[in-house]
């Protein structure tokens, strides 16, 4: 996006929503007070070593012993966030979409690691693709940052969606607002590449993080009503170049912070 486009959208930002987008202004010395600390970052603590007896991951395993055939190309770190987020759903013949199939060899791994009667959906632009096509795996040929592919595709509700496609925060931008609705409760958003400071997709998920923290009024003495994402989504969590949003299997109706006991300090709250 060019300087001038940035520019008109944020003077169309402070004539849509004046008092917001001042209050997000207002943010921007605690963002720089963060980037500031993160950059002279020292851990005093040490390192420390990895635990006895840690279970092995299966999915830096495939990728490890993949010395032929289909590529799989991954930062090294992804396979524990991977197996960290996704294991709940092995062995369960999850419904799996992975945007970017590229030369088809995560299909495999994914196969490999969800297990017997996994169902995995492939997205690309690339019409080549559609090679890798095989009972359990269905390829659609689009572009991820075109809306109206989205809306066009006859899917059941999708249990895993792994964004490893153009990396364009556009594209991932429509591509979680298409899809992030379609997943079924308990579901798992896993977006790849988010590189740079300045991402225009992580300072996009920074607004669903604010709308996680945000605190809407149920009345006096009575539990907050939550916005209709703090209802649907459990988590955000994130990590080098990667975000996962996870569903709450369970829609939250409210959000209470009760007391119990009868012995308080003599304050006034």
């Amino acid at each position: 996006m060019s300087d001038l486009r940035k520019l008109s959208d944020l003077g169309g930002a402070f004539l849509r929503e004046p008092g917001l987008a001042s209050r997000v202004l207002g943010q921007l010395p605690y963002l720089l007070r963060g980037l500031g600390y993160a950059a002279g970052y020292r851990d005093r603590a040490g390192a420390s070593a990895a635990a006895p007896g840690a279970r092995p991951n299966p999915l830096r395993a495939f990728f490890e012993a993949r010395r032929s055939g289909p590529g799989i190309w991954k930062w090294n770190h992804y396979f524990d966030i991977y197996h960290r987020h996704l294991a709940p759903f092995v062995g369960r013949s999850p419904h799996v979409m992975e945007i970017g199939v590229y030369s088809g060899g995560s299909l495999d791994m994914w196969r490999d690691y969800f297990g017997k009667g996994c169902r995995i959906y492939g997205v690309d632009l690339q019409p080549a693709c559609k090679a890798y096509e095989r009972d359990d795996t269905r390829i659609f040929i689009g572009d991820q940052g075109d809306r109206q592919f989205w809306r066009s595709l006859e899917l059941p509700a999708l249990d895993v969606l792994i964004d490893d496609g153009g990396h364009r925060p556009e594209q991932q931008i429509a591509t979680l607002e298409e899809m992030l609705p379609r997943l079924r409760p308990g579901g798992v958003f896993l977006c790849e590449d988010i590189h740079g400071i300045h991402n225009g997709f992580a300072a996009y998920l920074q607004g669903l993080l604010k709308d996680l923290n945000a605190m809407h009024s149920g009345g006096a003495g009575k539990p907050l009503r939550p916005s209709p994402l703090q209802a649907a989504i459990e988590s955000i969590h994130f990590y080098p170049y990667v975000v996962v949003i996870e569903k709450r299997s369970a829609a939250l109706t409210e959000l209470d912070a009760p007391r119990h006991g009868t012995e308080w300090q003599p304050f006034k709250l």
